[in-house]
Formats: C-alpha cells, sequence, structure tokens
C-alpha cells in the first residue's frame, strides 16, 4: 500500500538516556504538534533527527533506537555534534531563521555552515530514498531542509513530493540579500506542491522566483523543468476536537486537581483575580519582552488592577545554544524580576513566570482557567497557541489578543 512520508528536521519524539535504557518523550512545537495526529491516522513513514548526538551513540545503541522507534513508524537521522553546530544551531538558525523573520541586523552567512547544510540536507535526502516506493508521497517540512526536494528529485524524477514552509517566506526586497538565494530556490522548486501558511508568503516567493530565478509563473503554478509545479496556501490547524474535550474534562475536575489547579483557583477566587496567559517557545521572534514591557506599563498606568490581574508567562526553552537565544533569556529574567520586585504585595505577585514545557493537562489547566490569551509576536508564521485557546473556550468566553504581524 502506498504510504506518506513525513520528512522533518526533529521526530516528534525525544530520545534519552535513563539508567542504561532509552526513554522516547513527546517533543513541543507546531510542526511535532500538527503532524501527530496526521501520522497516526495514517499511513506514514516518519523521517527525522531524534533529539540525541551521534557522537554519544555505539552501533549497539543506534540499532536499538531505530528498532525502539520503528515500532512507531518513526526513522531517525543520526546527526554528529558538528553537524548539529553547523547545521542546526549554526546555518538554521544564525542565518535562514532570523532573516525569514526580518531580523536581518542578526542574520549570520557563513560559507562553512552552508556547506554544511547542503551535507545535512543530502543524509535527510538519502534516507528518503532509501525507503521510497512507487506510488509513495514524500512530504516534506521547513525551513532546515530547503534543499531536500531537488535533492529527491534529481534521483527519483517520478516520486511525488510536497514542501510546505511553517514560517514567513520574506518580501523579495528580504530574500535577494541572502547569498545563496538561487540554490534555495531551486532546492524548493524540487517539490510538485510548495504550500504556505498565508497568501502573502506564496506572493512573495512566486515573486523571488520570477525575478531572481527568472521562471514563467502563470498565476499560482511555476513552470520548471518542464514540470508545472503548484505554490499555494494551507493555513495551519489544529485537533479541535482533542482541546475542546480535554477543555471539558478539565471543568468537571475538582478544583484540587493539580499544583497549577490549585493556586489558580486561588488567584481567582481573591478579588475575582485575572489572569492573561501569555505561551511561547523563548524566541526573539515572538515579542516575549515586548509583553513583559507592555504588562508593566498597564500596572504603572492603572494601579486599580494590582492584586487583581496576574500575567502567567509560560516560556519553552529553545535553541539555548545559540548565543541570541542565551541574552533573550537573561534580559527576560531581568524584566520579570523587576516587575515582580516592584509590584509585588504579600499576597500578590504580578508575573507567573514558568521557564520549561508543561505537559498537556497542565497546558489546558491554563487554557481553561486563563480570561485573556495574550499572543503579540513581531513575525509569526501561524501562530497555534491561538487555536488552542480558542478551542478551549467552550462557553465562549474570554478575549483573545492577536498581534497584527
Amino acid at each position: 500500500m502506498p504510504k506518506n512520508i513525513i520528512v522533518s528536521n526533529r521526530l516528534p519524539v525525544q530520545v534519552e538516556s535513563k539508567n542504561g535504557s532509552w526513554l522516547f518523550t513527546p517533543t513541543s512545537g507546531g510542526l511535532a504538534t500538527g503532524l501527530k495526529t496526521v501520522h497516526e491516522e495514517g499511513e506514514s513513514l516518519w523521517i527525522g533527527w531524534p533529539g540525541v548526538s551521534s557522537d554519544n551513540l555505539d552501533n549497539e545503541s543506534k540499532n536499538q533506537i531505530c528498532q525502539d522507534l520503528g515500532k512507531n513508524r518513526y526513522c531517525p537521522v543520526f546527526l554528529d555534534d558538528k553537524e548539529l553546530d553547523n547545521f542546526y544551531f549554526g546555518f538554521s538558525n544564525k542565518c535562514l531563521w532570523p532573516l525569514f523573520h526580518y531580523f536581518i541586523e542578526i542574520h549570520q552567512f557563513d560559507m562553512k555552515q552552508w556547506e554544511f547544510y547542503i551535507d545535512v540536507n543530502q543524509k535527510f535526502a538519502d534516507e528518503v530514498l532509501r525507503f521510497v516506493n512507487d506510488g509513495d508521497k514524500v512530504w516534506i517540512h521547513d525551513y532546515q531542509l530547503l534543499l531536500c526536494p531537488q535533492m529527491i528529485k534529481d534521483i527519483n524524477p517520478n516520486v511525488t513530493i510536497g514542501f510546505f514552509l511553517h514560517i514567513p517566506f520574506p518580501s523579495f526586497e528580504i530574500f535577494r540579500i541572502f547569498a545563496k538565494r538561487e540554490e534555495l530556490l531551486t532546492g524548493i522548486l524540487g517539490a510538485d506542491l510548495i504550500g504556505f501558511h498565508t497568501y502573502d508568503y506564496e506572493r512573495h516567493f512566486i515573486s523571488s522566483v520570477k525575478r531572481i530565478l527568472n521562471l514563467e509563473v502563470n498565476f499560482n503554478i511555476v513552470l520548471h523543468n518542464g514540470r508545472e509545479i503548484v505554490v499555494n496556501t494551507f493555513p495551519m490547524g489544529i485537533d479541535f476536537k482533542k482541546f475542546e474535550i480535554a477543555a471539558k474534562n478539565n471543568l468537571r475536575i475538582s478544583p484540587g486537581s493539580s499544583e497549577l489547579k490549585r493556586q489558580i483557583n486561588t488567584h481567582k477566587l481573591v478579588n475575582e483575580g485575572k489572569l492573561i496567559l501569555s505561551i511561547d517557545r523563548l524566541d526573539y521572534t515572538k515579542g516575549v519582552l515586548n509583553r513583559l514591557l507592555a504588562f508593566e506599563r498597564f500596572l504603572d498606568t492603572n494601579p486599580g488592577y494590582h492584586d487583581k490581574i496576574r500575567l502567567v508567562m509560560l516560556a519553552v526553552p529553545s535553541r539555548s545554544k545559540v548565543a541570541q537565544y542565551k541574552i533573550l533569556k537573561r534580559q527576560t529574567d531581568e524584566v520579570v524580576g523587576r516587575i515582580n520586585g516592584k509590584f509585588a504585595s504579600v499576597n500578590w505577585t504580578p508575573v507567573w513566570y514558568y521557564y520549561r514545557s508543561m505537559n498537556f493537562e497542565n497546558l489546558i489547566d491554563l487554557y481553561v482557567s486563563s480570561d485573556v490569551c495574550m499572543i503579540t509576536p513581531l513575525r509569526d508564521g501561524m501562530n497555534l497557541v491561538a487555536k488552542e485557546y480558542l478551542a478551549t473556550r467552550i462557553n465562549n468566553d474570554g478575549v483573545l489578543i492577536l498581534s497584527e504581524l
């Protein structure tokens, strides 16, 4: 039976060694969350990095990981420390991520890292080619694997390939800054169907294809090497029913069901306190610092709300080895400390700050209990937290504050 081969930089599970055995825990992020249900319900194979450096693994460990992951139709691509430093932490997140999010002042192009980016994309392509059969469809995801579609198409021109970008595609004026722009566009055009979250991103991509590669484009169809490549908009969604059902079940549970729930209930009972919820990866594109400063200004100018309102900020750790993220973590800690030191009373701390990921049950606690959800990125592809919050509003209450960016 034909299968779908999902290809992403990371598998939706993280491999860790614990007491001599391998532990597999779910990873956070929109891609893993959005595609997990698709993978579980369909005939598919998921190819990606398992979250552990191959420098820490012998052949026996690799075979065991492959065997364990294979039970859930996951296939690992093993990367060593050098590849991770140059391909992922280096080129992907110091060059492509800031450029595509319009942070050109911190965009860094490094030729050595570019070569690693090519090599690792080839590694992923080779793994796909090892498993692909006639009739299979390959679905490649995100900015870490922009060269992969053409690498597969070069070897197997008959395979059907889809590519989806989970982050913004920048305007031509921004994208043309990139030193290897022709190679990136050609890599993406190895796909037969190319998807983006919004029409703006689709339009920016087509503009770059026309102006950089001088290819013929008819509406949303690119003509390239005798092929018709369809470019379209597919806004990513969530498993709505999963969140709706969980929210209904959450209301039926006794108030003391979890420590977090008890803390929330205590706050809400005192002076009918309101909760503002903020959930993001700790990333400079998410506007976390701006949100904190806005909350500080609100407390400065509205003293009547002291003791009555609290910002619950969940910042999920992200790319902590990259310098910009280390700086952001320090700045966030400092601003949270300043706000709490400035306004806190005996019974009230204005900001509850969690620097960690949370399990699904605690996330539902936060969503259901929050009166306001504030999602204000400086630049974002498609924010699924906003959709998850709306899915939990089973009483049609609550307010969503959403950035226009």
